[in-house]
């Protein structure tokens, strides 16, 4: 994708990854080089300070200080289609809409993770596009909270023939059931508020795992699942249960 030969006007999301500035990719950074405009995701947790994707980008590319535009979103509602997470995407949409009309090239949207993993990205899109036809979408990939996760705790996602199950907390308990028992790994997102209730789960199950919270991060937290003594962790929680591998290319 080469953003300084585009001619029509662009909207690129961007994933920045979980949070280390290391994380993000080159050609992530190459976008916010070129862009006109950077949109940053500003929630109730953040307030008047950088929020997780606003701080990666001014680490990997401090020049970029002055095409930040921070746009409200509400992390109060976890789930559904409610006023205030409508809001969020017509607030970022309008901000991208406006950009455009003032001339910009290159809109980017910077987000936490990667644009394509339960991101409001693609829900921006559609509403810059129902404004504007014309404009072209482009999405750069981030690292997962998962991969992160993976890493940091030195256990592998797959091996050999070992399927892969990401699924969130929030569409309920029985779904993290279900996927405990028809996959080999599973991986939990948004369940910091109901924790304990998770892992409940996961033990019933004759499972276990690793919690990682805010991870690439200074505060950067893994415990075993077993070892864990709270009901609730932040947002910027993952949970992930790998089978039991007794021996090496056991499952190729």
């Amino acid at each position: 994708m080469d953003i300084s030969a585009a001619v029509a006007p662009r909207l690129v999301g961007v994933g920045v990854g979980p949070g280390d500035p290391d994380l993000i990719t080159v050609k992530a950074i190459h976008v916010f080089e070129a862009a006109d405009v950077i949109l940053v995701p500003s929630t109730e947790t953040s307030g008047d300070e950088s929020g997780r994707a606003e701080h990666v980008v001014l680490a990997a590319v401090p020049s970029a200080a002055g095409k930040l535009q921070r746009i409200p979103f509400s992390m109060a509602q976890r789930s559904g289609v409610g006023p205030k997470r409508r809001q969020s995407w017509q607030a970022s949409a309008q901000a991208a809409v406006e950009a455009f009309q003032a001339g910009a090239t290159v809109v980017a949207f910077a987000t936490v993770g990667d644009p394509s993993v339960y991101s409001t990205f693609s829900y921006l899109a559609a509403e810059v596009l129902a404004a504007l036809p014309s404009v072209e979408v482009a999405v750069v990939p981030g690292i997962t909270a998962m991969q992160a996760l993976a890493a940091a705790s030195l256990t592998p996602l797959v091996e050999g023939q070992e399927s892969l199950t990401l699924v969130p907390a929030t569409a309920g308990l029985e779904a993290v059931g279900v996927a405990l028992e028809t996959s080999d790994t599973v991986v939990a997102y948004k369940g910091g508020r109901q924790l304990a209730e998770l892992l409940r789960v996961v033990h019933e199950h004759g499972r276990d795992g690793v919690l990682g919270v805010n991870i690439g991060l200074p505060g950067q937290v893994l415990t075993p699942l077993a070892d864990v003594t709270v009901a609730t962790a932040p947002y910027f929680s993952t949970v992930l249960v790998a089978p039991t591998r007794t021996e090496t290319g056991g499952r190729l």
